[in-house]
């Protein structure tokens, strides 16, 4: 088992943003161990991307590759059974009337630390690692720096051991990102995000742009593309 202090869990969808937090963890800890979520999500193409990423990462970097253990793939269908989301069905991306994108899941983010949480405890993980972001995000109230605060405080106390949440893309833009990325793994990292990672919430891996895979008019196109843009401009660098 590994030494609680320096082992994390990674909340991993296959996507930029947790793969970049994957790559930060892996540079930070000695232990890290990835954890992935089957919410009946409309991409579910991302967890097809979720082992080639964690392969090629494995085959690139043999540093990271010695740290990197196990993958878990946890069923939460049910979100997709009682959601009514543009992320769990096929309709048209909008906000709705509370302000709020009809892509948020309601709950989902606060499933996945629970669940996270419950496996760092039998895996003996002390660290858990997202993506979540509220600089460039839709507003969803479970990626608030606040939320996940009160989770860890959540955590530690429901399950009387202490749990550290880490959110290292929290206060950055998606050019940052990109940038943060390049910090930590250089060129072969960009090409991993931009070659094998999904982000379009469509699911569409047909459409290849400058800045990777995704249908270009959803949301998370549209940040990934302009944040890309400006990382290639030399912005937040």
């Amino acid at each position: 088992m590994a030494h609680a202090e320096e082992s994390a869990l990674v909340l991993f969808s296959g996507g930029q943003d947790s793969t970049t937090c994957l790559a930060w963890t892996l540079d930070r800890f000695s232990t890290v161990e990835t954890i992935g979520f089957d919410y009946g999500q409309r991409h579910a193409v991302e967890l097809d991307c979720r082992g080639s990423v964690i392969q090629t990462l494995r085959d690139r970097f043999p540093d990271w590759s010695d740290r990197l253990g196990d993958d878990h793939l946890i069923d939460l269908g049910f979100l997709g059974a009682i959601g009514d989301t543009a992320m769990t069905r096929d309709v048209e991306i909008q906000m709705g009337a509370d302000g709020l994108p009809n892509t948020f899941v309601p709950g989902r983010n606060l499933l996945f630390f629970i669940t996270a949480g419950a496996l760092a405890y039998r895996r003996g993980l002390q660290h858990i690692v997202g993506g979540m972001c509220e600089t460039d995000y839709s507003g969803y109230p479970d990626c608030r720096d606040s939320t996940i605060k009160a989770m860890q405080v959540a955590l530690t106390l429901g399950m009387d051991r202490r749990f550290v949440l880490h959110t290292p893309l929290m206060w950055i833009n998606k050019a940052e990102t990109w940038a943060l990325a390049d910090r930590l793994g250089g060129a072969p990292l960009i090409d991993i995000l931009l070659e094998e990672t999904h982000t379009c919430y469509t699911g569409n891996r047909t459409l290849r742009h400058d800045w990777g895979y995704g249908c270009g008019a959803c949301p998370a196109c549209e940040l990934r593309a302009a944040g890309y843009e400006r990382f290639r401009a030399g912005e937040n660098a």
